[in-house]
């Protein structure tokens, strides 16, 4: 039977995660840059879209073939490694990095897609999109989740 928590819950635990965090500047600096806000935001939607449903489908796919001890340590882990090479990383390229690229593509789709899908790659919204996969309905958690990063990208688009 499905719940409407299913989908409920990953949308609420998104949307606060992600209310703010590097991501929301990332786009709302993006469409200050950019004239076509609708690219930005199908070019970010595209992006979340890609690198949640990865997390989503793996994390499911994981969790069926490994015992739930070895999911926890090893999901553990790597949440502390992206959280130490994620910070190292960004303090020294990420300034320079972004901002040169950032000026050299002309398509707001396709900076916002590039942009999005980097700074998105291990971030807490993909790792707890996993775990909800893991807990619900892997597509309700795919639709919540989706709309919660829909939202505050329409919200930081066009603030």
């Amino acid at each position: 039977m499905i719940s409407i928590s299913e989908l409920i819950i990953p949308f609420i635990s998104i949307f606060l995660a992600e209310f703010g965090d590097k991501t929301q500047i990332a786009i709302l600096t993006m469409s200050s840059k950019y004239e076509k806000k609708i690219q930005i935001f199908f070019g970010s939607i595209l992006a979340f879209v890609i690198i949640d449903g990865f997390a989503i489908y793996f994390a499911k796919e994981i969790f069926e073939q490994i015992p739930i001890l070895f999911v926890k340590i090893i999901s553990g882990v790597l949440f502390v490694l992206f959280g130490i090479f994620g910070y190292f990383e960004e303090k020294s390229k990420n300034e320079n990095i972004s901002k040169k690229k950032l000026r050299e593509i002309n398509s707001p789709f396709f900076a916002s897609f590039i942009i999005i899908l980097f700074a998105e790659f291990g971030d807490k919204s993909q790792l707890a999109a996993g775990v909800f996969a893991t807990i619900y309905n892997p597509f309700l958690v795919f639709i919540g989740v989706i709309l919660a990063l829909s939202i505050l990208t329409g919200i930081s688009i066009f603030l």
